[in-house]
């Protein structure tokens, strides 16, 4: 009530509240004093107290009216009739809103300002600021809790930022365009600070927290090529263009319609690439029958069907629909492709649907591949200049067919609705089921939905995001594969140290699997199950996120 009665709105409006509950006071008083003129000069009654008139003004006003007091004559019945209906209105209607406007709403407020943080406790530091809650954020907050980093989310909105508190988020109430409010999070002990809304919000962000200090990290997203520069000049220290990044990671999703080995990351001197097994001699065979290990020298980590993953046993099964995640060094890889390559052999396009900001970037990652593709789009104004496009309704069979999906030997979907991509996964997987279909998915939920459609690989724009910006917060690579499956690295931990692979259990104990250790700089690429793991070493693992999650509850275990 205090902080209510010292706003200065509040005050303008409390004010505006008692004049007209005065203007009611005053009206009841000239209602009484005309009641007792009608009664004594109309009505010819004489008998009746003061507040007998201030008790029948109030009863009429009110609608009770218990009847005890009434006029005979059509003046006091018009009289009465007169003072009901303004009653009504003044008492009924009029007050109860403007007690609500001018009373109720703003007090609420300013106890939802009080009971929402404003400031962060004294001791905060190495903290994670987020100016923005959206898909990209709401993942990054999962992993910073995963890993124990601390974060603040930003909100002007006070109603918005007490569902927040109430969820269990940590926030703070505050302008993003207030110096203020960046000292109260006390922006200048922050680790990073993240900003993923439009662009000129995001420049706003920027501009207004260095005003605070100039060393602490700033991330910002562009949706715009043309506004990074702005960004960068406006104080940003790393711009992301995810639509950029999430184009090209769908496009080295493409496995080019041949067994060879397709390079889909880099770990320091680890390659991670993937190989389908169909149309080879590996199909029918576990993977201890394959030797490939023995023969290439390579190490296969784990399989892919139809978009889900299970990490490398002795005994699990090739077949045709299998792809195989290899990790190795760069000669090693070519060995894989001078075994292997020559087998399942196509010429074939690449089908894209959708010419947005993540097909185009697709499309251009593909172009300089030397990969044939084909853009389909519903509108025209979207698809460059000098490219193959189809334009089109996706949901069209005559258009896809147009299209070439006869002759596809991979579909990527990029639009940025995930019903939509969720409906054209079912579709095209009816109409090729042998097909590569990789699919874009802008919530992290509707993942799972994407893979049962029959996509192959799904990349979510969220998870991207999200590991983009915790990479820059850890200075470390987390190397995203696909959606839900990392490679990341850790520092031994002293629980593991002396004991070999097998002592240690990390697979069988979190589902992680190690694909290589380094040591004084020195990377043991597929190390042998009897490796040592010793001091000062670091581990190089993949995983879902389930199994991250395991392996980062084991380690506090623990320790």
């Amino acid at each position: 009530m205090t902080a209510f009665l010292h706003n200065r709105s509040a005050k303008r409006n409390f004010s505006r509240l008692f004049k007209f509950i005065a203007f009611i006071v005053f009206l009841i008083l000239l209602y009484s004093a005309l009641f007792h003129l009608i009664m004594i000069y109309i009505e010819n009654e004489k008998g009746h107290s003061l507040f007998a008139g201030l008790y029948w003004t109030l009863t009429t006003m009110t609608t009770l009216g218990y009847g005890d007091i009434v006029f005979t004559t059509d003046i006091g019945r018009f009289f009465s009739s007169f003072v009901l209906i303004s009653g009504v209105l003044l008492l009924l209607v009029i007050l109860p809103f403007t007690f609500i406007q001018f009373f109720y709403a703003p007090w609420l407020e300013a106890y939802n300002k009080l009971k929402t943080p404003t400031t962060v406790p004294e001791h905060e530091e190495d903290h994670v600021i987020i100016t923005n809650f959206d898909p990209v954020t709401r993942t990054l907050v999962q992993k910073l809790k995963l890993y124990n980093h601390s974060y603040y989310i930003l909100e002007p909105g006070v109603q918005r930022a007490l569902e927040f508190y109430e969820s269990g988020f940590k926030v703070l109430l505050g302008d993003l365009d207030d110096p203020n409010t960046y000292r109260n999070i006390k922006f200048e002990k922050a680790a990073m600070l993240v900003a993923t809304g439009n662009d000129m919000q995001n420049t706003n962000v920027s501009f207004t927290a260095r005003e605070i200090s100039e060393s602490v990290p700033i991330v910002t997203m562009a949706s715009n090529p043309d506004s990074v520069d702005i960004l960068k000049l406006a104080g940003s220290t790393q711009v992301l263009q995810l639509p950029q990044m999430l184009g090209q990671s769908l496009a080295r999703r493409t496995l080019g319609g041949s067994a060879r080995v397709h390079v889909i990351g880099r770990f320091d001197q680890l390659v991670i690439g993937e190989a389908p097994a169909v149309g080879t001699p590996l199909v029918g065979k576990t993977l201890a029958e394959s030797k490939l290990r023995e023969i290439v020298g390579i190490n296969v980590v784990g399989v892919w069907e139809r978009g889900f993953f299970s990490a490398a046993q002795p005994e699990t099964l090739i077949n045709e629909r299998t792809i195989l995640v290899l990790a190795g060094s760069v000669d090693q890889l070519r060995t894989y492709d001078e075994y292997m390559g020559i087998f399942h052999a196509e010429d074939k396009p690449v089908l894209i649907i959708g010419a947005g900001r993540v097909g185009l970037a697709a499309a251009k990652s593909l172009a300089d591949r030397r990969m044939d593709h084909i853009i389909l789009d519903k509108t025209p104004v979207r698809v460059p200049e000098n490219s193959k496009f189809v334009i089109g309704d996706a949901a069209d069979l005559e258009t896809l067919k147009k299209a070439g999906i006869d002759d596809a030997h991979t579909i990527i979907i990029t639009t940025n609705k995930d019903d939509v991509n969720i409906y054209l996964t079912l579709y095209c997987r009816k109409l090729r089921p042998n097909v590569q279909i990789t699919a874009r998915a802008t919530e992290e939920r509707n993942v799972s939905s994407l893979h049962r459609a029959g996509a192959d690989f799904v990349m979510s724009y969220a998870t991207m995001g999200s590991n983009a910006i915790f990479n820059l917060l850890a200075r470390s690579e987390v190397l995203m594969l696909a959606e839900g499956l990392n490679v990341f690295k850790v520092s031994a931990p002293k629980i593991f140290i002396g004991k070999n692979l097998i002592e240690s259990e990390i697979r069988r104990k979190t589902g992680c699997s190690v694909i290589a250790i380094k040591k004084n700089g020195d990377l043991i690429a597929n190390p042998e199950p009897k490796t040592i793991i010793e001091d000062n070493s670091e581990l190089i693992l993949i995983g879902d996120y389930e199994s991250e999650e395991k392996f980062s509850a084991f380690l506090k275990r623990e320790s």
